[in-house]
């Protein structure tokens, strides 16, 4: 990793990390229960105002620019122009008037033969059977449905899930995931998609007939070749023996085994107070690309066969045989989407030491992406179509993945860093509402002073309430989580920022953002991402001028 571009402090926005910042600019350890303020906390409330300076008009703030050491995300640097203008909009002009940043058009789209758009090129990672994800799963899922943007089902939703039905791989009841679904369905307005993400154990149970006997199309199915958080799979912990065991029987793998009488005994004594579940790996039983290939190809041919015409595939941070394979065979495929994760992602449930130590970081990854993808465009092939994933959190994080996987990469995957505003919101909620505190798994008693700071109503604290209000109706407001209200408000922040630096670029559609658009800080990050260093973008054309 570089050095950081982020202190645990910023004078100029009035933010305060409480951990050690990540690359990313979130805390190392996001809590749940947390009470600010970290860049990404106050944007969930204040919006896009914490884009400028606090106390503006009595300040003069200036950069910390520290961007340029190490080879990272944060060593590339975006391109501004003096002149120009590209992708304006139908029925706007190159007259100044026109060229605004609000009209920067942010929509995307993704997919072979069904077209998915997004209002702003964002999908949330995999928020799959952690109770993290159960909990607030109505302030992600309704806030990324507001938005217009895709929300993904993680892995072993209906494993865990208790009350949902199995019987010899077919799935008769299965009321969370349903639960999610309806939760998205609800205010979806014809932007996004709900993707069911399958892994082993998912496969196992049926959860791809199932989803395509009830839901058909309308949702699309996502397979799994690990995550940038892990190189093994899902694990969630669970306190209770019995539930252990349900686990267990489920066909997960459970550690310790609930099952062995040792294990029993130091459970009731209280030596052992946690087990965990852990998925299994994918393709043991596979050696060599080709045998890869051959499994791949049959599993999306088994999941047309059962109708699902929009399939997707998310990869992890394994070294550069395992991207080429993912980039290739998905194309080959004609899939709809390929979301590679580089290492510094995930949604924080994975063993530490594994997040520090294993697989790809993003830049490489995603540097290695584009190199791969174009290697298979210039053989005439239409390659997949991607989202790259891998520990971002801000505006300037999705303009520059964007721009160093064009033209390919339609979208940037957000883990950690939209879960914040659920996690905000919903305490919030359950603060002014402390009726509602259990219910909502609120964690504040009463409103700490980031948030009173504010006001003491969500229609004071949130930036985006009216927006949102504007969107569904003030009736309907009552049904919206608060959680939702913050989401709406972060992304609306990501949006402006995203706009005000395409706009600086010239570039006035989100499909128009290239490579051009970026130069590197440091020579090493040139050399491992193929970006010009600063002083040789555009030098030749600078010197052409020169001498005219």
């Amino acid at each position: 990793m570089s050095e950081m571009r982020f202190s645990k402090s910023n004078d100029v926005l009035g933010t305060t990390n409480r951990g050690n910042p990540a690359e990313s600019g979130l805390c190392t350890l996001c809590r749940a229960d947390c009470q600010g303020r970290c860049e990404t906390f106050m944007s969930s409330l204040t919006g896009r105002s914490i884009l400028y300076p606090r106390s503006f008009g009595l300040v003069t703030a200036g950069a910390n620019n520290t961007t340029h050491v190490g080879v990272s995300y944060n060593a590339l640097r975006i391109q501004g122009y003096a002149y120009g203008a590209h992708g304006i909009a139908p029925g706007l002009s190159s007259d100044p008037d026109d060229c605004i940043f609000p009209n920067v058009s942010l929509e995307t789209e993704f997919g072979r033969e069904i077209k998915t758009k997004a209002k702003i090129p964002l999908m949330t990672g995999a928020l799959g059977s952690t109770f993290i994800a159960e909990k607030y799963w109505d302030s992600f899922a309704i806030g990324a449905s507001l938005v217009g943007i895709p929300v993904v089902i993680g892995e072993n939703v209906v494993g865990v899930d208790r009350q949902s039905v199995i019987s010899k791989g077919k799935i008769s009841k299965a009321p969370e995931l349903d639960r999610r679904i309806a939760s998205y369905m609800r205010y979806n307005g014809g932007y996004g998609a709900i993707i069911v993400q399958m892994n082993v154990e998912d496969t196992r149970n049926g959860v791809a007939e199932y989803v395509a006997e009830k839901y058909g199309n309308k949702c699309i199915i996502e397979l799994k070749w690990g995550q940038g958080a892990k190189d093994i799979g899902g694990e969630i912990q669970v306190t209770s023996l019995d539930y252990a065991k349900f686990l267990k029987d489920r066909g997960y793998v459970v550690d310790p085994d609930p099952d062995k009488e040792w294990v029993k005994s130091a459970f009731e004594k209280g030596s052992i107070t946690a087990f965990a579940r852990h998925s299994r790996l994918g393709n043991t039983n596979l050696d060599g690309a080709g045998h890869v290939r051959e499994d791949f190809m049959k599993s999306v041919d088994y999941l047309r066969s059962l109708g699902l015409k929009r399939i997707s595939l998310k990869t992890g941070s394994y070294g550069m045989e395992e991207l080429a394979m993912a980039i290739k065979f998905a194309t080959e495929a004609k899939l709809d989407l390929l979301t590679i994760d580089g290492s510094g992602g995930g949604t924080g449930m994975s063993p530490w030491n594994m997040m520090q130590s294993w697989g790809v970081p993003s830049i490489n990854l995603h540097a290695k992406a584009h190199e791969y993808a174009s290697i298979l465009a210039a053989r005439g092939e239409n390659v997949v179509d991607l989202s790259f994933a891998g520990g971002f959190a801000l505006e300037d994080h999705i303009f520059k993945a964007l721009a160093l996987g064009a033209p390919y990469t339609k979208l940037i995957c957000m883990g950690r860093a939209v879960m914040i505003p659920g996690f905000v919101g919903t305490n919030i909620e359950g603060a002014i509402h402390p009726d509602r505190r259990k219910d909502l798994c609120g964690n504040w008693e009463k409103l700490p002073k980031t948030v009173s700071d504010l006001g003491s109503t969500p229609e004071q604290i949130f930036a985006g309430y009216y927006d949102v209000e504007a969107k569904v109706g003030k009736a309907e407001m009552k049904n919206i989580p608060y959680g939702a209200i913050a989401f709406w408000t972060l992304a609306d922040k990501l949006a402006c920022g995203l706009q005000q630096l395409m706009a600086g670029a010239r570039k006035f559609s989100v499909n128009r953002i290239s490579r051009a658009d970026l130069f590197a800080g440091n020579r090493e990050t040139a050399i491992e991402t193929g970006i010009p260093h600063v002083a040789d973008a555009n030098n030749e054309t600078a010197k052409k001028i020169l001498h005219s």
